[in-house]
């Protein structure tokens, strides 16, 4: 019976360790690469090890920088009072895709998770409240997960003893869906969220 060379074995394995890459994929991946010019593949060698090499997380809001501070927190337009808290680097991407948030962020690099062995002193609870001042706005943009809920709470109960406003993101009906496919849950939150036209 035939068998790959061991160093094709080898980054199959690599590729299947990524997120949401199964083995299949590998394999397509592994092939794609061996045909390639060996330049290409150079290219995409050195982009790995530069991003290992050259990001760093901001020293204000964790983000993911390659100068630090970051763009944002060197950003003096943007209104310093209004700190959005997020899980990880990659959503401070999803909120300034939008153009709609001009206020500055904070990366907890996760969220609690007492059965992955995560709690407090795991995340940037500590930082955040360093970075609190009086009359700001603390939004907690958590996923609406059980874990993502629990952090949010969790903050939301540390938080309140600082003079400051703590909001969240508002929970509902997503534009352009059918009532018909909305799970209960949103469909409770959109009922208990709702607002008057």
């Amino acid at each position: 019976m035939y068998s790959l060379p061991e160093s094709a074995n080898k980054l199959i394995d690599e590729f299947a360790k990524l997120p949401g890459i199964g083995r299949k994929t590998a394999q397509r991946l592994t092939f794609f690469i061996l045909k390639n010019e060996k330049d290409k593949v150079f290219e995409l060698s050195n982009a790995l090890l530069n991003i290992k090499e050259k990001i760093i997380h901001c020293s204000i809001c964790f983000g993911i920088t390659e100068n630090d501070p970051c763009a944002i927190c060197k950003d003096t337009s943007r209104n310093k009072n209004l700190l959005c808290v997020v899980e990880n680097a990659y959503d401070i991407i999803v909120f300034e895709k939008t153009n709609g948030f001009k206020g500055k962020y904070h990366v907890l690099g996760g969220v609690l998770s007492p059965l992955d062995g995560i709690g407090p002193d795991d995340l940037r609870v500590t930082e955040l409240i360093q970075r609190i001042k009086p009359e700001m706005e603390i939004i907690l943009a958590m996923n609406p997960n059980v874990e993502g809920e629990t952090t949010s709470l969790y903050l939301a109960k540390i938080l309140s003893r600082k003079d400051i406003n703590i909001s969240r993101l508002a929970r509902g009906i997503p534009v352009g869906s059918d009532l018909g496919y909305i799970d209960s849950a949103t469909l409770t939150r959109a009922m208990e969220g709702r607002t008057s036209v």
